[in-house]
């Protein structure tokens, strides 16, 4: 069984630690969200799991010290989605969605059955055959988030890492792109993805971390750890925390009494 292991992972910003002593097991088949308010350090947590950070701490896979790897070998065990988007060239759909085949072959060799199967697959999965022409360039703000997960698909590595997924996408897309992260997961992979979205997060994760202030709140089932006390000890917030259509539902109501009389004086 694949487990990636994160053990006491720690990363500075100009000067300023930004993540401190975060450890992470996870399992094959796990989807894991990785939650907290702004400034949580979420961002560079994921950005120091692929080295492109200077960081402290072991990552492994099954094993395999990730961080001792070259980039293009650590690229066939891990995906990043990245929480940039803009595309500079005016390159296809397709041929974007293919970058995500290099890690897997020599440089400017011709791509492979294997490869043009993984395109296709990751194309239609995200709903962007039709568009597999189209430059890059002339897409949505959405419609390129979903060519850069494609892109990632097609890399078809056990674990992928996104960072902020769902932003720039409308509802109906950030719920696809959720089931889709619990389908990879339901097939094997190991999917950690941050995010803003409490509900989406309570209800398709089967795991959830939450960070503050750049280290470890609360760790386990999102029930666990999305309770009220939590929330306003974290997110200065209260919320309505509830059930529909067999999920949970957490939505920020209102500003908690403590910060409301913080910003009072």
């Amino acid at each position: 069984m694949s487990v990636l292991a994160i053990e006491n992972l720690s990363a500075s910003l100009s000067g300023r630690r930004v993540v401190d002593g975060v450890s992470l097991t996870v399992g094959k088949g796990s989807f894991t969200g990785l939650i907290g308010p702004n400034g949580a350090g979420k961002s560079t947590f994921l950005r120091a799991c692929l080295g492109l950070v200077p960081a402290s701490g072991r990552i492994h896979l099954d094993g395999v010290d990730l961080a001792g790897l070259r980039a293009a070998d650590r690229a066939r065990h891990i995906a990043y989605l990245p929480q940039e988007r803009e595309t500079a060239w005016a390159m296809s759909v397709e041929a974007v969605v293919a970058l995500g085949r290099l890690p897997h072959h020599a440089r400017f060799a011709a791509p492979s059955d294997r490869d043009r199967a993984a395109v296709e697959a990751a194309l239609a999965r995200m709903d962007l055959s039709a568009f597999r022409k189209r430059a890059v360039t002339s897409l949505s703000g959405g419609e390129r988030a979903r060519v850069l997960i494609a892109r990632a698909l097609a890399q078809e590595t056990p674990v992928l890492l996104a960072d902020e997924p769902l932003a720039g996408l409308d509802p109906q897309h950030q719920i696809a792109l959720m089931r889709l992260f619990r389908e990879l997961a339901e097939e094997g992979r190991i999917v950690v993805a941050s995010m803003h979205d409490l509900t989406l997060a309570a209800r398709w994760c089967d795991r959830l971390l939450l960070l503050n202030g750049g280290r470890p709140h609360a760790e386990g089932r999102p029930e666990a750890v999305l309770t009220a006390q939590t929330i306003e000890d974290v997110y200065k917030v209260e919320a309505f925390i509830g059930t529909a259509t067999g999920g949970l539902v957490v939505q920020p109501v209102d500003l908690s009494q403590k910060r409301k009389e913080e910003d009072h004086g």
